[in-house]
């Protein structure tokens, strides 16, 4: 790179210092901008564009004929500028990013992505919890006991019954089987499997948040990306303007007040260029958290296709979205839940059966005692009266699916106004995305008109100042409102549900 660099460096000198006899003061009366040079497109890097743009005004003819020292001098001075710039263009280059790699590093770094996944999982173990109702209960149980005198009985143990307790050691197995409740086993389990449904549906709606939050810091930052471009060369044009008009004013072939002017245009493009590098490194490091990364990373983001303009049918977009949005359908997973747990809650008054087994042997023993044992039976438990308990319970899990019903129906009418936001947004981002579009046209049509008068000598430089403040706000513009579109369309595709 070097070794090239240093040829096009030699090249420029050579060519510069060969052409600068011809410049003739019988050239029409012009102050030539870099714009001037023919509309290229503009280099990647802003070192870059401002050795193109001095180089070129180095090796144009100029109006006005100077000094031979002076025209050999400033020829060397500029390309050996050029040729240094050059080398230094390239150094810096940045590791490209597209929206798709961006999206892939959030959902594999984000912590808030994590937590979602794992209180998912955490729900479906619920599940399974309550579906063990189903099956048997089988448990062994070995017991030893000791007495102080044969066949003792427990008097004060609290309860009605008084048993006989023998010197024993045995082992035994125990076996329940629950026959029926009447589904309330049923409906806790269904309960804890929409519960578990809502669940995987909220970690899906947190990808989609986590995907719009990238797809806005993602954009932001080409947003600031494109005006930091437009502010590094605008930079190096008036600065190349600056130089000129400075050295025409130096041999009183401009007064003055066209170099003091100059240099107050390059300072408030300077101004520019840092408020800019600062908006971009804030974007690149909200993106770089975004992304889950804990390090500051900038990139060279690749620009992605503008889309089509929005549909006007607005129906479909709500439609769509109070029938796919994750979090719309977690909130219906949860208030078809509170229902089944309602109707469990209700089954609490009805009666259980179930059959309970046991079976084991007994090898030291009293002599009053058998060696082995078992036993089997069917246990009914019905509840007739606690003091209102169990209705009270029934109540408050109807009340709460009412309330659970009540937040679905408040979340549908939320959605369905940020969709009808979103698609006007998104309208209103593309009508002002052309109307820039226009804007910059007629601004570089008028820059040029500006330019053409100035150089006849027709108008002042205030004039040809302001229409270069309006092509520049036109160029920003234009960034602004393209990049706005593409968020905008972004969040009109996550208020959908479709944000993937």
């Amino acid at each position: 790179m070097v070794k090239a660099c240093f040829r096009e460096l030699t090249a420029k000198v050579s060519f510069c210092t060969a052409i600068a006899p011809v410049w003739s003061a019988e050239a029409e009366r012009s102050v030539p901008t870099s714009r001037d040079f023919g509309r290229q497109e503009r280099p990647r890097t802003p070192d870059a564009a401002h050795a193109k743009a001095v180089s070129r005004f180095a090796c144009h003819r100029t109006p006005y004929s100077l000094p031979a020292k002076v025209r050999h001098g400033l020829s060397l001075a500029v390309a050996l500028t050029a040729g240094t710039l050059c080398c230094l263009a390239g150094a810096g280059e940045l590791p490209p990013l597209t929206l798709e790699e961006a999206h892939e590093t959030a959902l594999r770094n984000h912590p808030a992505i994590s937590v979602a996944d794992l209180k998912a999982l955490a729900a479906r173990q619920v599940t399974r919890e309550f579906r063990a109702g189903f099956f048997p209960n089988l448990s062994a149980n070995a017991v030893g006991v000791g007495t102080a005198d044969n066949n003792t009985r427990l008097a004060a143990i609290g309860a009605l019954n008084n048993p006989g307790i023998f010197d024993r050691e045995a082992e035994g197995l125990v076996l329940s089987q629950l026959i029926t409740d009447f589904g309330r086993t049923a409906n806790l389990t269904g309960n804890a499997r929409l519960q578990a449904e809502a669940a995987a549906n909220s970690a899906q709606a947190t990808r989609q948040q986590i995907l719009v939050a990238v797809d806005g810091a993602f954009f932001s930052a080409q947003r600031a990306q494109a005006v930091t471009r437009v502010a590094r060369q605008t930079v190096s044009e008036r600065q190349v303007f600056l130089d000129q008009v400075s050295i025409y004013a130096t041999n009183q072939l401009k007064s003055a007040m066209d170099a003091s002017f100059a240099k107050v245009n390059l300072e408030e493009a300077q101004l520019l260029l840092s408020k800019a590098q600062n908006d971009l490194d804030a974007a690149f490091a909200q993106l770089s958290a975004i992304m889950g990364l804990r390090d500051f990373k900038a990139y060279h983001l690749i620009e992605q296709p503008l889309p089509p303009e929005v549909s006007t049918n607005i129906a479909d977009f709500v439609q769509q979205a109070l029938s796919s949005r994750p979090d719309v359908i977690s909130l219906r997973n949860q208030r078809e839940a509170a229902l089944r747990f309602a109707r469990a809650e209700k089954e609490l008054r009805y009666p259980t059966v179930s059959a309970v087994g046991a079976a084991g042997l007994v090898p030291v023993r009293d002599a009053a005692l058998s060696d082995n044992y078992a036993a089997a039976g069917v246990i009914v438990s019905v509840p007739i009266f606690a003091g209102g308990y169990y209705r009270a319970r029934q109540r408050a899990a109807e009340l709460q699916a009412q309330a659970e019903a009540a937040n679905v129906r408040d979340l549908e009418d939320t959605v369905i106004r940020d969709v009808r936001l979103a698609w006007l947004n998104s309208q209103n981002a593309f009508d002002r995305y052309r109307i820039s579009k226009r804007l910059l046209e007629n601004a570089q049509l008028s820059y040029d008109l500006a330019q053409a008068r100035y150089k006849v000598g027709l108008s002042s430089i205030v004039e040809f100042n302001q229409a270069e403040l309006y092509l520049l706000s036109a160029q920003i513009s234009l960034a602004n409102t393209q990049y706005e579109y593409l968020t905008q369309r972004s969040v009109l595709t996550f208020q959908v549900g479709a944000l993937h």
